[in-house]
């Protein structure tokens, strides 16, 4: 079973793939990373995760650099045997907000509040991996 997620700092959007589709799942409100990621960790061990596919920025600004380091640490707190696979993650977030353009404004910030868009996010994040699933990033 694959999962995909789209780590923030408030939020960790998340989207299983189930019987051929893609599905969105409840986001993990972050209060620490401790917390979240015993939280993710326990999710993969339920859901028997073989694959977790973990959006990274492929940007070499300095801000990505920085998140890239932090997702990278986060992702080695996690207690669990799935293969880690990073995809490139740059504007999923901006096309999961384009998915909700028909919502009122105040529907969508409450997406924006909730975590449905990180977990809209991580479906993206997802569609990416099948697609081409030899896309992976490599870290260094």
């Amino acid at each position: 079973m694959i999962l995909a997620c789209d780590i923030g700092l408030k939020r960790i959007g998340l989207a299983i793939y189930l019987n051929q589709i893609i599905l969105p799942l409840e986001p993990i409100l972050r209060k620490n990373r401790n917390q979240a990621s015993n939280e993710l960790s326990q999710l993969l061990k339920n859901r028997q995760i073989t694959t977790l596919i973990v959006g990274i920025p492929n940007s070499q600004s300095i801000n990505a650099q920085e998140t890239k380091k932090r997702i990278i640490f986060f992702i080695s707190l996690l207690e669990t045997q799935a293969k880690i696979v990073f995809i490139d993650e740059d504007l999923t977030s901006f096309e999961a907000q384009n998915n909700l353009t028909y919502l009122k404004k105040e529907k969508r910030q409450e997406a924006q509040k909730n975590g449905i868009i990180d977990s809209l996010a991580a479906c993206k994040i997802l569609e990416r991996y099948l697609s081409n699933p030899k896309a992976s990033l490599i870290m260094s």
